[in-house]
């Protein structure tokens, strides 16, 4: 399966740096060290004066420590701290308003609900919770402004984390909600890394079977679904994005999987995947260019005109 942009990890070591390795034998000592300092600042976030230096610490060094979800989740008012934060921003989303510091305040917040929905003690609590809807007024700004996406970016990150265990559940959750029209609109208007996120969620619920379903039970969810991968493809003909292209043509291939969208793309799929177009974006990439070209082969075109074996395609069919 594919993994989200390593863009949204962050693995800085806690504290900075280390001048030297540590030994075996001291390992545990600085674990428990670190842990406790780790506790403390979680401690700290329900202290409105401490919040802000809770949040920077502990988002940059979130990755080092295996119990933080746990901690986050049962530590008295941490979660209501959380909620807090993103709840106080509401007012500068319309008109926007959001200043940078704002901005990366919140985002070291949502970067630890991120934690919570990728530890497996916690993410079933955090979707019962329907934390996730408390971000859905983020994906629902349209301001290209760098604080306004670092925001919608960081909330990408945490949805991202849902999906990224293949969980029918998760995914029959966020159905319920309004994801797949937020998710759309960022792939439209966002960056070339918050559409890339924006795709992987897309794709990672049609990859379920429930997902699939959803989006191909009526025409109107189908072809909403593809107007924007068609869009997508058009702008990526004149800015290639090989990462990106990758979960569009991934998209593409699930459809395929269902009889009735099936029929619908081989008169809707972009002519600019049916010729050469992208094959030197694709050069590089041959799982890729293996589900490219079995799109083609599902939809009834066994080749891409103009590409010669050299390509790469004639040789990738899949059985």
């Amino acid at each position: 399966m594919a993994n989200l942009p390593q863009s949204l990890s962050m693995n800085s070591p806690f504290g900075g740096p280390s001048a030297s390795t540590p030994s075996a034998a001291s390992a545990p000592a600085n674990k428990d060290r670190k842990m406790a300092s780790a506790e403390h600042l979680v401690l700290d976030l329900s202290n409105p004066e401490l919040r802000e230096n809770a949040l920077l610490e502990l988002s940059k060094n979130k990755e080092l420590f295996q119990d933080l979800a746990p901690f986050v989740w049962n530590s008295f008012g941490t979660i209501a701290a959380l909620l807090q934060e993103i709840v106080s921003i509401y007012p500068v989303l319309s008109p926007p308003n959001l200043s940078p510091a704002q901005s990366n305040r919140v985002c070291n917040a949502l970067a630890l609900l991120q934690c919570v929905a990728s530890h497996p003690d916690t993410r079933m609590l955090f979707l019962n919770a329907h934390i996730p809807l408390y971000l859905y007024p983020f994906l629902n700004t349209t301001s290209k402004s760098r604080p306004f996406e670092y925001l919608r970016l960081t909330s990408l990150g945490v949805i991202g984390a849902l999906v990224k265990v293949d969980d029918t559940e998760v995914i029959s959750f966020l159905l319920s909600t309004e994801i797949i029209p937020l998710c759309l609109r960022t792939m439209e208007m966002g960056s070339e890394l918050s559409k890339t996120v924006a795709t992987f969620i897309v794709q990672k619920i049609l990859l379920d079977d429930v997902g699939l379903d959803y989006i191909c039970t009526t025409a109107e969810r189908f072809f909403a679904v593809g107007r924007v991968l068609g869009n997508m493809v058009a702008a990526l003909a004149e800015q290639p994005s090989s990462r990106l292209l990758k979960h569009i043509i991934r998209c593409y291939l699930r459809l395929s999987d269902n009889p009735r969208a099936c029929d619908a793309l081989r008169s809707c799929l972009p002519d600019m995947l049916r010729d050469a177009t992208f094959s030197s974006c694709l050069r590089e990439d041959p799982t890729t260019r293996r589900w490219l070209q079995q799109l083609l082969h599902n939809v009834g075109m066994n080749r891409v005109p103009g590409l010669q074996a050299g390509g790469g395609f004639d040789h990738m069919m899949v059985n």
